[in-house]
């Protein structure tokens, strides 16, 4: 009879956020699929689980795979973990997940924390539903059209940024989708955990300790209204030039973008930047 594939959570700062059940599974299977073996060390330590472990991450997860469901198939059982949080939510391990599935292999989660969903709990940020986006394109040229494709989006944003990334984030996501409210998380659960909501004008401007992986929870596009003030035909156009400068965005991109932000049509942000066109000739 198979084993089965536990996709474990384990605790995103703080030890003590994990599950009894966690606990005890990584105490009963046969082996612990790690992103890092190292960081997983000190949670089992910390617990007096003397598992045996093997690394599991995005550079040998694909040639790993096989051997991990041969032990399965002969009736193994292996618990999937990541760095910290919940595995496979940005992390390596869905092709083994997969692949589990493909051979009919039973894959069992064993929920816990999760850095998304801590950082939305407790930013007051209400929207209906939310889109988890994971970590934006490293380029800034991707980034922004990455950032302009969800400028429309009217539930809550929620996505993942690197410390040495974070401020230029924060800049083009100024640009595209306005001064939106965010949630800012940083270290989540551990001694230096920090949690600011304020606009995105506010961040840049307050943000001095680019350190530890970032949670960004960002208010959706607000919904239209008629009685939005109609901006000025040379704001749009310099606007329009920041979005589509060094073809960040195609034109129908930065005009969709714009006209999320001001609650009108894209025929209308069309006509302002005709207007703006022609004031400048």
């Amino acid at each position: 009879m198979p084993g089965t594939l536990y996709v474990v959570a384990t605790p995103i700062g703080n030890l003590e956020d994990v599950t009894l059940r966690a606990l005890r599974v990584m105490r009963e299977v046969t082996l612990i699929a790690a992103e890092d073996t190292r960081r997983t060390a000190r949670l089992l330590q910390h617990y007096s689980i003397s598992t045996r472990t093997t690394s599991l991450h995005e550079h040998n997860e694909r040639s790993k795979t096989p051997s991990l469901i041969a032990r399965l198939a002969s009736g193994e059982s292996i618990a999937l973990v990541s760095d910290a949080g919940t595995p496979v939510v940005s992390d390596p391990g869905s092709h083994l997940v997969a692949a589990a599935h493909a051979a009919g292999i039973r894959v069992e989660p064993v929920p816990g924390p999760n850095a998304a969903l801590a950082t939305l709990s407790a930013s007051g940020i209400a929207g209906r539903g939310f889109v988890f986006a994971g970590f934006p394109p490293n380029r800034s040229k991707a980034r922004q059209a990455w950032l302009g494709g969800l400028s429309g989006e009217p539930r809550v944003l929620i996505f993942y940024e690197a410390p040495h990334r974070i401020r230029a984030t924060l800049e083009d996501m100024l640009t595209a989708l306005g001064d939106r409210l965010v949630a800012l998380g940083r270290e989540l659960t551990k001694i230096h955990e920090q949690l600011v909501v304020r606009p995105i004008s506010g961040h840049l401007k307050e943000l001095t300790e680019e350190r530890g992986e970032f949670t960004l929870v960002v208010a959706g596009a607000p919904e239209p209204t008629s009685h939005q003030e109609v901006p000025r035909p040379e704001q749009v156009g310099r606007e329009f030039g920041e979005l589509t400068n060094n073809q960040a965005l195609s034109r129908r991109s930065a005009i969709r973008t714009l006209a999320t932000k001001y609650g009108v049509s894209s025929r209308e942000v069309f006509a302002l930047l005709e207007r703006a066109k022609t004031s400048a000739e």
